[in-house]
């Protein structure tokens, strides 16, 4: 059981719009502070969109997705699932980027999670655009390569942009699998459509066993058949979870910089989630958020529902190792 500390602030003792906003209204313990030692799942902003190639934005994400977790409560409506008092959850704040400079910035990313998983802390991080993943994974996954479930329109698989830039959110998952982070074998895509230049992801997702499944496919199948493959290739390793925004359809999530139509809807978004039940999940993201394309703050809704879906799954697996 948790520690009432790390529950998050009610509705009931203070209104949702009043209050300095964290995620999930939990409390902020930074990795110095004398209680970092008691939370066991850490919520993390990545204020960080320079892997951008055409709409930036998504640097916005983590503060707008704050803003908006304030309407989540103790209890999953549909699983039971009480997150906050399975284990013991905190706002560990963000982790602060060089806006000049990518590769000062990766280094900066992977320094930090190294530091979170030395504290035996799994993390659970608000994007930013999709390059945040690469150094997660490398603060991660130094030690052995890890599995990974993957939600998005694109499968970020590329191996450059423009005269050879090899550090974009088109290139994550290429140079994640190159460096010996994830195991190619144990790495589903789920949800991958829209226009093309080439299959030069595709062709080197085939040529090292990367599983790729089309939105035609995935329509085809229906939730429940995709996700018990995607359960199977994982196994029972180590995994990493990765959501794109614009795995969703653009008409439920308009705020992103990619998007791509004909995609699941926002309760097909959810359900995806809860199909992640039993995956021993080593740290997840929810990435590509993007205000400025929503102002309304729709898109960070669902995202920070979503989030809060991927908290309720690793709860549950992080309560049942303790």
């Amino acid at each position: 059981m948790s520690n009432p500390f790390f529950h998050p602030v009610s509705g009931f003792d203070l209104p949702r719009f009043a209050g300095v906003p964290t995620f999930m209204r939990l409390p902020h313990v930074g990795l110095d502070d004398a209680r970092i030692g008691e939370v066991r799942i850490g919520i993390i902003g990545a204020p960080w969109d320079s892997g951008t190639t055409n709409r930036p934005g998504p640097r916005h994400g983590p503060r707008q997705l704050r803003d908006l977790s304030t309407m989540i409560r103790a209890e999953n409506g549909a699983t039971g699932v009480r997150p906050f008092e399975l284990v013991n959850c905190a706002d560990l704040g963000d982790v602060a980027p060089n806006p000049a400079d990518v590769q000062d910035s990766l280094d900066r990313f992977t320094r930090f999670y190294g530091r979170v998983k030395e504290k035996g802390i799994v993390p659970l991080t608000a994007g930013g655009d999709h390059l945040c993943s690469l150094p997660i994974l490398r603060g991660l996954a130094s030690d052995r390569p890890v599995g990974m479930i993957h939600f998005d329109s694109h499968t970020d698989l590329f191996h450059s942009y423009f005269n050879g830039c090899m550090y974009t959110h088109g290139t994550p998952f290429r140079r994640a699998v190159e460096e010996g982070l994830l195991d190619p074998g144990r790495v589903v895509q789920i949800g991958i459509r829209g226009t093309t230049y080439d299959r030069e992801d595709r062709d080197f997702a085939d040529s090292v066993g990367i599983r790729v499944i089309p939105i035609e496919e995935f329509f085809a199948r229906g939730v429940a058949d995709v996700m018990a493959e995607a359960r199977e290739i994982v196994g029972t390793g180590p995994t990493y979870v990765s959501y794109d925004i614009d795995f969703v359809d653009p008409a439920f999530a308009p705020g992103t910089g990619t998007p791509e139509i004909g995609g699941p809807s926002s309760f097909q978004a959810v359900q995806v989630v809860r199909e992640l039940d039993g995956i021993d999940i080593i740290g997840a993201d929810l990435v590509e958020v993007s205000p400025p394309f929503d102002n309304s703050g729709g898109t960070a809704w669902l995202g920070a529902s979503l989030m809060f879906e991927m908290l309720c799954v690793m709860a549950k697996s992080v309560s049942q190792e303790d």
